[in-house]
């Protein structure tokens, strides 16, 4: 599955649960880790668990490969690599802190307003 379908999944599977402030960076210029950061956040631990929960769930039923899932336990921060696609699921605090978007600003940010639907 290519690219733009995984991120398609991710994004489409944190909104279906509710994350707050899905942003996706390209960050295929700038590090050899991936193509695609998502980043989003949720209130509480168990959001964040269950919004995870959802995207790995979602990628599963389309057959796509999770190489690696890092941080279930704490809840603070999940990740979730999909190929060339890193998802990011930060607890409200622990997003602000670590505020990934700055660290990596020279990255391009994707419009993907069309697979979130508005509350």
């Amino acid at each position: 599955m290519n690219n733009q379908a995984i991120l398609e999944t991710v994004v489409k599977a944190a909104d279906e649960r509710r994350a707050h402030d899905i942003v996706v960076l390209n960050i295929e210029k700038l590090s050899v880790m991936g193509r695609y950061f998502v980043i989003m956040d949720a209130d509480s631990d168990r959001q964040v668990k269950a919004i995870s929960n959802n995207i790995i769930d979602k990628l599963e039923e389309q057959q796509i490969s999770i190489s690696h899932v890092e941080g279930k336990d704490q809840a603070n921060w999940i990740l979730i690599e999909a190929g060339e696609v890193i998802v990011h699921v930060f607890k409200k605090e622990t997003r602000e802190f670590y505020n990934l978007e700055k660290l990596w600003a020279d990255a391009q940010v994707e419009d993907v307003s069309a697979w979130i639907t508005e509350d």
